[in-house]
């Protein structure tokens, strides 16, 4: 019965052994149909536009604020000059005093005050009166140009207030001016 046991162990076990290389052995796999769909009628869209990026902004304005001191004195200009023991108005600053009267008249306002000054030579007293009459000049030539005179005051400082230090003839054609100063209204 022994005997009998053991054979019938190794038949099954000799029977395990070749089933399982058989279910190892390679197959061809079977190939899949994938069904084809029902051919359609193409659903017309409208046309759509090509894409179009918005437009550029315009440029932000890096220039000074408007209505300010600084823009008075880019646009305009704050200077005019005069020459020696003079208080006419020179050709060369017709087309600044012009500028500052087209500017305060946008800016209506603004107040202004006009400092005349003279170089260093001549006495005080001459000096004073020379930068009066220069910062009166301008006075009335922005007057003459549609300025209101009451948004416009006058001091002289005669040689007290120079712009430049120097003493030679170019520091002197500096120093003969008159300028136009912002009080109040401006930005």
């Amino acid at each position: 019965m022994i005997f009998a046991a053991r054979t019938s162990l190794r038949l099954t076990l000799v029977a395990v052994a070749a089933l399982s290389m058989a279910a190892c052995g390679s197959r061809p796999k079977p190939q899949l149909q994938t069904p084809t769909p029902p051919q359609e009628t193409p659903v017309q869209r409208p046309a759509q536009p090509a894409y179009q990026p918005p437009a550029p902004r315009p440029p932000i304005e890096q220039g000074p604020l408007a209505g300010s001191t600084q823009d008075f004195v880019i646009k305009a200009g704050d200077l005019v000059y005069f020459d020696v023991d003079q208080y006419d108005i020179r050709p060369d600053a017709v087309a600044t005093l012009k500028a500052q009267a087209g500017w305060l008249t946008r800016y209506p306002a603004v107040q202004i005050r006009i400092e005349g000054n003279a170089d260093e030579r001549g006495t005080r007293e001459y000096n004073l009166s020379l930068g009066s009459r220069r910062a009166n000049s301008v006075r009335d030539f922005l007057v003459s140009q549609g300025v209101a005179p009451s948004r416009i005051s006058t001091v002289s400082y005669g040689k007290e207030k120079p712009i430049d230090p120097g003493t030679d003839e170019a520091a002197y054609e500096r120093n003969r001016n008159a300028h136009t100063a912002l009080t109040s209204g401006a930005r």
